[in-house]
């Protein structure tokens, strides 16, 4: 009968699955495939991060291309300095219809 300590166990939510290591040679196929997977993994996370970068480029790029008119305005006509910032109130006096 073997014991824990020669049981690799993966469990997951509502399955699981239990191999059993079985010396030096299962230790060494156990540790291939876990750098298999590790490089699979720092792969597709590669992936994921070049598609996000890509993404937000071409958002970029095109943002920066639909303002290009706006920038050449602005540039055109700058602020010519004065800046008159308040409040305007009317009063209306109620004019005599005799009148």
């Amino acid at each position: 009968m073997r014991t824990d300590d020669e049981r690799l166990r993966l469990a997951g939510p509502g399955a699981s699955f239990t191999a059993i290591v079985s010396g030096l040679l299962g230790k060494v196929v156990t540790l291939a495939v876990a750098g298999l997977l590790l490089v699979a993994v720092f792969m597709f996370s590669l992936l994921v991060f070049s598609v996000i970068v890509t993404g937000g480029l071409l958002v970029a790029g095109y943002l920066w291309w639909k303002t290009r008119a706006l920038r050449r305005q602005m540039r055109e006509r700058p602020a010519s300095g004065h800046v008159i910032e308040g409040e305007a109130s009317r009063e209306y006096e109620p004019r005599d219809r005799a009148e």
